[in-house]
């Protein structure tokens, strides 16, 4: 759910310039990056119009715009199944754009990489109320219907299979609120995907300090006078409260401890970081994207999984706690799973290491082996 590529600085104007907060895509890091790499990681790009969606919940809207991202071309088996579609999927807050920066797209999809889309149809879309896919803050505000990741699955599946013409999937990959939803994949849609990657999740029920962080932020936003009920017209105070929650959720401390040695770094650090937050940030969207995991819990359904699935997670993630033992347990259930835990190092950024493909490409590169023979 969280993206925070805090990546070795050396000084406050570079943790500024290159660092990218937790819930947010990468765009300060990659906005330089896509100048510089015009060619070789510019995604076509579109939007696909859902006629009448209805929502787990009951509500519905007549019309649904899903955003997103493509590399390379869909090919074909001679059976006429989709062979070569890779799904990723991103955080909270995020959208697909958060993948083309160059420690994850620099890794994966070059020549000759492992998702080389020359090779790979490779799609990143948006998901409901992120990026540029219908969200609250495009009018509807509080009237917005509250979607789940069901919803948000059910979308995709249909901006695949209706509109991009995809039958199968290859992979599909997510990190934080991304690998979440492939566990949902996995087991609402089984036969559709040669291979799972989840990173940065864990396949139950959000519960614990995860949830009661979360329920910080939705309680701060919706108990301040100044939301309106979400008719403001100036983001409400609680704004501030939330960003300073999710800073703490998306933390790493060995890297912070480095890039903020002392109480001036250290107050610069926050200061610039709830600034540029600040002047980006929606509060409607943000309850509802936080609101959106409320449901969530494959645990019931996880022996429905039958593709091949590596789940990734790194030591210091404080939003999935490796002390907690749930990956080991649940894990177990699955036929064809196994669980990559990340020591912490000076190359892990905590909850943000699902980003840093060079730390878990490998691990990837074992995956496809092992489902190749399903993709033909």
């Amino acid at each position: 759910m969280f993206v925070w590529l805090a990546l070795a600085l050396a000084s406050p104007v570079a943790l500024r310039a290159q660092q990218v907060p937790a819930f947010v895509p990468a765009e300060g890091a990659c906005r330089a990056l896509r100048a510089q790499q015009a060619l070789a990681f510019v995604p076509a790009e579109g939007d696909y119009v859902v006629k009448d969606f209805r929502f787990s919940s009951g509500e519905s809207l007549p019309e649904l715009r899903l955003h997103y991202a493509t590399f390379g071309h869909s090919e074909r088996n001679a059976r006429g199944m989709t062979r070569n579609a890779v799904l990723i999927l991103h955080g909270t807050g995020g959208s697909g754009r958060q993948f083309l920066c160059d420690v994850f797209a620099g890794v994966l999809f070059g020549p000759g990489q492992l998702l080389d889309t020359a090779r790979y149809y490779v799609i990143l879309p948006d998901g409901i109320g992120h990026g540029r896919s219908s969200k609250p803050s495009d009018g509807l505000h509080a009237r917005f219907p509250h979607y789940t990741y069901d919803d948000m699955v059910q979308a995709h599946y249909r901006l695949l299979t209706e509109h991009l013409g995809v039958n199968h999937l290859r992979l599909v990959m997510g990190t934080s609120m991304g690998g979440m939803q492939a566990w949902v994949w996995g087991e609402t849609y089984p036969d559709f995907m040669d291979a799972l990657m989840p990173l940065a999740s864990l396949p139950v029920e959000i519960a614990g300090r995860n949830r009661t962080q979360r329920k910080m932020i939705l309680d701060a936003i919706r108990t301040d006078p100044t939301w309106l009920n979400g008719e403001y017209t100036v983001q409400p105070r609680a704004v501030t409260t939330a960003l300073y929650i999710l800073m703490i959720m998306g933390s790493a401390p060995l890297q912070w401890q480095k890039v903020a040695p002392t109480r001036q770094v250290a107050d610069s650090f926050l200061d610039s970081y709830i600034r540029a937050r600040l002047a980006e940030t929606d509060a409607n969207d943000m309850l509802y994207y936080f609101d959106a995991s409320r449901f969530y819990n494959p645990a019931p359904n996880l022996e429905k999984i039958v593709a091949p699935l590596v789940a990734v997670n790194s030591a210091d993630d404080e939003i999935n706690p490796s002390e907690l033992g749930i990956m080991e347990r649940e894990i177990r259930r699955l036929k064809r799973a196994r669980y990559v835990l990340i020591p912490i190092s000076d190359r892990t950024r905590g909850h943000g290491t699902h980003t840093l493909a060079a730390l878990w490409k490998d691990e990837l590169a074992v995956l496809l082996r092992a489902s190749e023979e399903v993709s033909r």
